[in-house]
């Protein structure tokens, strides 16, 4: 008589506890984005920061997190990902706390960094984890869901950042992510189960040539306008960087357990799911990060009316991220991904043309609420797209490869679009302010439209599950 030995079946938890497990980190990621955003010109004044230390404030965050997602995704897959996503969240709070305690410019970028490391231990496990918590059938609501989490934390965060500036100081910006934090980590260990993936050994030296290679590529980017783009160290800085990154490409090539498998570029959709993530977050969070300053630096709001003005466009992609999720698939995801970066494209053309700075309200609106519809349909079809567009056992890699990209797009945005405000405009006053960001936010158009031509070649329907 034979016997068989039963398999272990994993836990059933209530679906609303697993959404809240991977949503509230997501959320609170998502949010230290743009949290910082309407409230940069109070930082500025009470730090007496300059222009390229306020870009450092959000690419100081910006810049870990892209660095370390596929690390980090390795090291979930070796060591287990409840652990390392656990780990991340604690992380993240504790650097919270620091930056909350800065008092100098260089201590809030230092913060910041950290903040960005514990990020980018929880961001791509965040996706994973999900995706292995429900069952198939409920993936896409379940993404949909986690998309409309992620599009709160985008639309509440210049909001809170410029309530909280307004009604207390600046620093509680962070503070408030250590009650979130603490909860975040007892949920997810409680309702999480763990999991690893087929990585057998980290790539230290991949993580080295990537890291430093985006490190000096941003930083010769925003060092350009003050410091010139052909001499000193800007243009060593920027050719150091393109060969490290062609370094890690290389090195990634010939070893056998590599920090990002090029094998997952065979597959086209995922390739150009890549590309247009890397449009879409430069175009739009580049824009963001100067039009967030406009009320108050040009037209003298205050903090959170300022914050109040962008939520028609940061808004949006809370309440349609969620439909998308549901009704994605009917409609097609490459059709909702080409209408958001048309969208995109359109909200920050109509910005570019008429933002002036005596520009009304009424003149602006229509074009945020274009702008926010436009990330709306686009975060959660990128999201379902790259899970199926890969193998099941590589879609932690590819989950971080796809946030590794989209946080160097938004770094390599703000910082190129930065630049681009620092050689034609400034501070200096209402019209200076104007004439810098003008012609970034007209570049940050005619990227997302780039992003809308190449999202033309997405198929036409999700790819066969493929596990």
């Amino acid at each position: 008589m034979s016997t068989t030995l039963a398999r272990p079946v994993p836990k059933t938890r209530p679906f609303g506890l697993v959404i809240a497990a991977v949503g509230i980190p997501a959320f609170m990621a998502a949010l230290d984005n743009l949290v910082v955003s309407t409230a940069l010109p109070v930082i500025r004044t009470d730090l007496g920061a300059s222009i390229s230390q306020l870009q450092w404030f959000v690419n100081a965050y910006t810049l870990p997190f892209a660095a370390f997602l596929l690390t980090a995704a390795a090291l979930g897959d070796l060591l287990g990902r409840r652990r390392i996503y656990l780990t991340g969240i604690t992380v993240f709070t504790l650097a919270s706390a620091a930056a909350a305690l800065a008092t100098e410019p260089w201590q809030l970028t230092a913060a910041r960094a950290v903040q960005g490391l514990g990020g980018a231990m929880t961001a791509p496990l965040s996706l994973t984890l999900l995706a292995a918590a429900v069952p198939d059938r409920m993936r896409n609501k379940a993404v949909g869901i986690w998309g409309g989490i992620t599009g709160l934390g985008i639309a509440v965060g210049p909001v809170v950042g410029g309530a909280v500036a307004d009604g207390l100081t600046w620093n509680w910006i962070f503070w408030i992510n250590v009650p979130v934090g603490v909860v975040a980590v007892i949920l997810a260990g409680v309702v999480l189960d763990e999991s690893r993936g087929g990585a057998r050994r980290l790539d230290p030296l991949g993580l080295l040539l990537s890291s430093t290679g985006m490190l000096l590529l941003i930083w010769g980017v925003v060092d350009g306008p003050e410091r010139g783009w052909t001499t000193g160290r800007v243009p060593f800085m920027l050719a150091a960087g393109a060969a490290l990154i062609a370094g890690f490409l290389f090195w990634q090539s010939r070893n056998r357990t590599p920090m990002l498998p090029l094998s997952l570029f065979r597959s086209r959709t995922f390739s150009l799911v890549i590309l247009v993530t890397l449009t879409f977050s430069a175009g739009a969070f580049g824009s963001v990060f100067l039009l967030a300053q406009f009320f108050q630096v040009v037209q003298g709001l205050s903090p959170l009316e300022a914050g109040l003005r962008t939520l028609p466009w940061t808004g949006a992609p809370m309440l349609v991220a969620p439909l998308v999720g549901i009704f994605g698939p009917r409609i097609g995801l490459r059709n909702l991904i080409v209408a958001g970066q048309v969208f995109l494209a359109a909200g920050m053309l109509w910005i570019g043309l008429v933002t002036a700075p005596d520009t009304a309200y009424s003149s602006l609106v229509g074009a945020f609420v274009l702008g926010g519809i436009g990330m709306g349909l686009t975060i959660v079809p990128i999201s379902t797209l790259t899970l199926a567009s890969v193998p099941a056992q590589q879609r932690g890699m590819a989950s971080g490869t796809n946030n590794t990209v989209r946080e160097f797009g938004v770094a390599a945005g703000v910082a190129a679009l930065s630049s681009i405000f620092s050689t034609y405009g400034g501070f200096a006053g209402q019209d200076d302010f104007v004439d810098g960001v003008v012609p970034a936010v007209l570049t940050g158009s005619a990227i997302l439209a780039a992003g809308a031509l190449l999202a033309t070649r997405l198929p036409r329907v999700v790819p066969a599950e493929r596990n």
